[in-house]
């Protein structure tokens, strides 16, 4: 089996695992499993603002939410605490789940454990796998979800809405920054005069 080949059954891994999902959003008038859209439109947005990324940050972006359905919110405590026990359950239950499908596509495991490191958000601001990863993230909520976001929480304050956008912005590196700035990616239209004064 060639790299190339090895890669492109990893992606159709993930991808499958992805299709599994039973939340739908609409897509150009298409109904789409809601974690696969998302891992495409990671894979998009990478291509964009990293095109000579590693093969390791573009499986990583693949992964980031694999089989996300399967650790529900729900689980957890409905507070502070239980959310970020719910987010720890969740990093851990996709670097485990990539490893294993990159393990069937024969992957080797220094790399399995570099892109394991990444989707589990190990080292960032330090590890560059990771801070690229959180980069397209970044980039990807601001451009296609943060506005269903905020239709989502009207009880939300500007405020509170400063603060999450100034939250999402110091997780990005200069980088992402400025390749946002720059136009690169399309920012919700109703919400620009807030993310510019967030961001000030």
């Amino acid at each position: 089996m060639t790299d190339k080949q090895r890669f492109e059954r990893a992606i159709a891994l993930f991808d499958a695992a992805n299709a599994a999902d039973p939340n739908k959003e609409m897509v150009d008038g298409r109904e789409m499993p809601k974690e696969l859209i998302y891992a495409q439109r990671m894979s998009e947005m990478l291509d964009r603002f990293a095109p000579d990324a590693s093969e390791v940050v573009k499986l990583a972006v693949r992964a980031q939410h694999i089989e996300r359905w399967k650790v529900p919110r729900s689980d957890y405590p409905m507070d502070r605490t239980g959310y970020l026990q719910w987010r720890t359950g969740l990093y851990k239950y996709h670097a485990e789940t990539a490893g294993r499908l990159m393990k069937e596509a024969g992957y080797d495991d220094d790399t399995i454990a570099r892109v394991q490191s990444a989707v589990g958000k190990k080292g960032i601001k330090v590890n560059p796998d990771t801070q690229l990863l959180e980069d397209v993230v970044d980039l990807v909520f601001i451009e296609h979800y943060i506005l269903a976001f905020a239709g989502q929480h009207p009880e939300y304050d500007e405020e509170k809405w400063i603060g999450i956008i100034r939250k999402t912005w110091q997780k990005m590196s200069k980088e992402a920054h400025e390749f946002a700035l720059a136009g690169k990616i399309r920012l919700p239209e109703p919400l620009v005069p807030l993310i510019l004064k967030s961001i000030q």
